[in-house]
């Protein structure tokens, strides 16, 4: 897959990463149709045992036949600290990494994390989708910031998320008497078309089916390195 270089050096301070955040947030696009898209990337990390190294998946789900196309896991080492609100730093250069080693064009990419739904309206998912200039989409299974009331029971029930009295998201039932996720834009999408997205990649699981598989499997890469 092909990707501009990254928008921003990664090694700064955490101060310099706010900072960028805010700069980068007014590039958001909180728009955007796609269709009826075909294939979803997934992308999701783990941290190696000694903490040295993230280790980031990439995968590719076909939405129509709901099957896997490819997988891809690289490891990269951590150079920025944990800190809360600031994870796109620690955590993108591996995503995209990984995200480069796909054979196929995604038409969206799902992040497991926040986009829109972030203090600084800045999280991964928007960091990631700005980096790509794509559709993308934060599905969070906790929230960051804002208030939410619970959905209905049923699939496909869904909630505002609000922020300072501004909807950065919603709660939505991605599966019946489960608990729901948190969606927000990452970029290039709209809230409503993001919704319709995730509900169509959710087969028989709460978290859409491209960021559980990647989940999944960097699991078992930490688990054990060699697989």
């Amino acid at each position: 897959m092909n990707i501009p270089r990254a928008p921003h050096r990664w090694k700064v301070t955490p101060k310099r990463a706010i900072a960028i955040q805010s700069e980068l947030a007014d590039r958001v696009r909180l728009d955007g149709e796609i269709g009826e898209p075909r294939l979803a990337a997934g992308a999701d990390i783990a941290f190696s045992k000694d903490g040295a190294e993230c280790i980031a998946a990439a995968v590719l789900w076909d939405i129509r036949r709901e099957c896997l196309v490819e997988h891809h896991v690289v490891r990269r080492p951590l150079s920025f600290p944990y800190v809360p609100g600031l994870l796109s730093f620690r955590e993108a250069p591996a995503i995209v990494a990984a995200l480069r080693t796909l054979r196929h064009e995604p038409d969206v990419f799902l992040f497991d994390g926040q986009g829109y739904a972030h203090p600084r309206r800045f999280g991964l998912a928007s960091h990631v989708g700005v980096w790509l200039d794509r559709p993308s989409i934060g599905c969070a299974k906790s929230i960051l910031v804002g208030i939410g009331e619970e959905p209905a029971r049923r699939k496909g029930s869904f909630k505002p998320l609000t922020h300072h009295d501004e909807l950065v998201g919603i709660s939505l039932r991605t599966r019946s008497d489960v608990k729901p996720m948190y969606i927000s834009v990452g970029h290039r999408i709209s809230l409503e078309a993001a919704r319709k997205v995730v509900l169509q990649c959710c087969t028989r699981y709460r978290m859409p089916e491209p960021t559980r598989l990647a989940d999944k499997l960097v699991a078992e890469v930490k688990r054990d390195p060699s697989a």
